[in-house]
């Protein structure tokens, strides 16, 4: 009858539990992938904040909400709440009698999972409406309304006399009036476009 060697029993016994472990291993699927958000992938957001062309500025921060998740190849790589980073690239205020506003956005960064990653997305620009038809109206609808008064109160040369006085209040209703800013409530929504792919890491 042969002697049991304990020792060796034990190292066998070793080399089997860890193949064991390293065949189950490698048969499961790994808990986190990279994934590739294409050049020009939409992200659309919802605004958290207000934002203005005559109060924010240039390389002022901004937050919003991912409004529709983004997703490749039928996995979801950004889900829909995610929180993102933008900046006010551009910001320009409206003249009165001339001058349009401007508003240019971009986004920085996405958090996916409690991490953040970079991201670069064409500008948003916006650019408010022209001056000219309306502050021409109201000029001459000023000038319109002069000589009338004018006419009225002392026959043809008071229309004469109307008519500059007229035009010259119309000029300051213009002036009051005329700012034609871009504004965007919070919850407003954007859409962006990627300049370039991103790269985020997406659990199993």
């Amino acid at each position: 009858m042969h002697r049991f060697k304990l020792p060796y029993f034990i190292l066998s016994v070793v080399l089997v539990v860890a193949a064991t472990l390293a065949l189950t291993g490698a048969s499961q699927p790994s808990r986190s992938d990279w994934m590739v958000v294409p050049e020009h992938a939409s992200i659309h957001v919802t605004l958290d904040q207000a934002l203005a062309s005559n109060r924010s500025k240039a390389g002022e921060h901004f937050a919003a909400t991912v409004a529709q998740a983004v997703v490749v190849d039928g996995k979801t790589v950004i889900p829909r709440g995610a929180r993102v980073e933008g900046l006010v690239a551009d910001a320009h205020g409206s003249g009165r009698l001339r001058g349009r506003a401007r508003l240019q956005l971009t986004l920085q960064t996405v958090e996916v999972d409690g991490k953040n990653y970079e991201i670069r997305t064409a500008s948003l620009h916006r650019i408010g409406g022209k001056h000219k038809k309306r502050n021409l109206a109201w000029i001459g609808g000023g000038a319109g309304g002069g000589l009338l008064i004018g006419a009225l109160a002392a026959g043809g040369e008071g229309a004469l006399i109307g008519g500059p006085v007229g035009a010259g209040a119309g000029t300051v209703v213009a002036f009051a009036t005329g700012k034609k800013d871009i504004k965007l409530p919070a919850e407003a929504h954007l859409t962006f476009q990627l300049a370039e792919p991103a790269s985020i890491e997406v659990g199993g």
